[in-house]
């Protein structure tokens, strides 16, 4: 079922909760080498802070700033 958008869905739907809760920012994170988390990440809004090196495996840090988004 990849490639389908439902991940990116998925996100879309958690962030209107997290904003719901009075969320303003939201940290998510994925694998360097998992790309189509990354894509879903960055299609909700995720811009990359930084990577980090965690058991050997490099973990990219994505924040969403929520104040911005629309109710969808």
């Amino acid at each position: 079922m990849r490639r389908k958008g439902y991940a990116t869905e998925m996100i879309r739907l958690a962030l209107q909760e997290c904003k719901k809760l009075g969320l303003t920012k939201v940290l998510m994170v994925c694998d360097k080498d998992n790309i189509g988390s990354a894509k879903s990440i960055q299609n909700n809004g995720g811009v990359l802070e930084n990577e980090i090196l965690e058991d050997g495996d490099i973990i990219q840090r994505y924040w969403i700033d929520l104040s911005n988004k629309n109710e969808n």
